[in-house]
């Protein structure tokens, strides 16, 4: 007991009696000082008293499906920041194959008694993944923000990017460079955001002559190896553009071109999907519909805030309006 009063203590930066009030639930401790012991409490990993344990705790949880897409840690350190300045302390939670799964990191912070949980990308927004686990949170009315697209089982808030309109972006610019045999590079056959991109290429290209030939669409992982691999498929079909659904997908698309002993962009184009750190520094530098993370991430805080006080509930999508930003990775189609 003594030794946990000591590192509160430190934490804090009070004195062992001052954490012993709190703990025992004395008063003349002031609302802030309270509830900075009760966080350093969660952070250091001790249990709180159990007649403390009904109030949750200034933490949030930031739950990310991997670190390898640039795009993730950026808007980690966006939303994370936010939730700093608003008081609160995020607790990242990085899934990895063969580790803690996404449930395993549900049931973790409903432990810790946490204020709410954001999660960037997960099993909500496949249809076929596991989803017992978002039961958990609704039924202890866990203040809960998604960001990407969902399935429409799971009515919690959403932000995502408008997937339709990134695809159309695009595809309307390849296809005002002249290309035809556009081939498209996706998640998994089940991932919403996937979907949404692949219907509103079929409807665009439809509309502007040129169907998409179903044999020049690839599904994969978020990889710049699986991007390769799709990507090479794509090119010995006859594309001559891909549309990415990541900017990994589209640098394993410019390595598959090199490969081939293909040019970017004088053989063959390629548009990625997030505008994520470094990819103007590319060879080529990258097209790519960039997504307005700042935006989404403040908005992110608001919703949780909100909910987090009382005065809005979960249920609403809303969608941010996507910007294609052109670089040296797409031209005009070879003749």
């Amino acid at each position: 007991m003594s030794k946990r009063l000591a590192e509160v203590a430190r934490k804090v930066g009070v004195s062992e009696a001052t954490v012993s009030r709190v703990l025992n639930d004395k008063p003349g401790v002031s609302d802030a000082t309270r509830q900075a012991v009760l966080t350093a409490l969660d952070v250091l990993g001790y249990e709180r008293p159990t007649k403390l344990r009904g109030e949750r705790a200034r933490l949030v949880g930031l739950v990310l499906p991997e670190l390898q897409n640039p795009i993730f840690p950026a808007l980690a350190e966006i939303i994370g920041g936010g939730l700093t300045q608003n008081g609160y302390t995020p607790l990242l939670c990085t899934q990895n194959a063969g580790g803690i799964t996404e449930s395993d990191y549900v049931d973790l912070l409903l432990q810790q008694q946490v204020s709410g949980v954001i999660f960037l990308g997960g099993n909500y927004s496949q249809a076929d993944a596991a989803h017992e686990h978002y039961e958990r949170i609704r039924q202890v009315n866990l203040p809960t923000v998604l960001v990407n697209a969902r399935i429409s089982a799971l009515d919690f808030a959403t932000v995502s990017t408008d997937d339709a309109a990134a695809a159309e972006q695009a595809i309307q610019h390849l296809h005002q460079l002249g290309h035809r045999r556009i081939g498209m590079l996706l998640g998994p056959l089940d991932h919403i955001p996937s979907q949404r991109k692949l219907a509103a290429a079929r409807r665009l290209l439809e509309r502007l002559g040129s169907p998409l030939d179903e044999g020049l669409v690839v599904r994969g992982l978020y990889s710049l190896e699986s991007g390769q691999a799709g990507a090479s498929r794509l090119f010995a079909a006859g594309a001559t553009a891909v549309v990415c659904a990541s900017d990994p997908l589209a640098l394993g698309a410019v390595r598959a071109a090199r490969r081939a002993g293909l040019s970017v962009p004088d053989d063959v184009s390629v548009v990625g999907y997030d505008d994520s750190f470094l990819m103007s520094c590319t060879e080529p530098p990258l097209t790519t519909v960039r997504q307005p993370i700042e935006s989404m991430g403040r908005t992110v805080i608001d919703l949780l805030l909100s909910q987090i006080a009382g005065t809005t509930e979960a249920g609403d999508e809303l969608l941010f309006e996507p910007e294609l930003v052109l670089r040296a990775s797409t031209g005009p189609a070879a003749r």
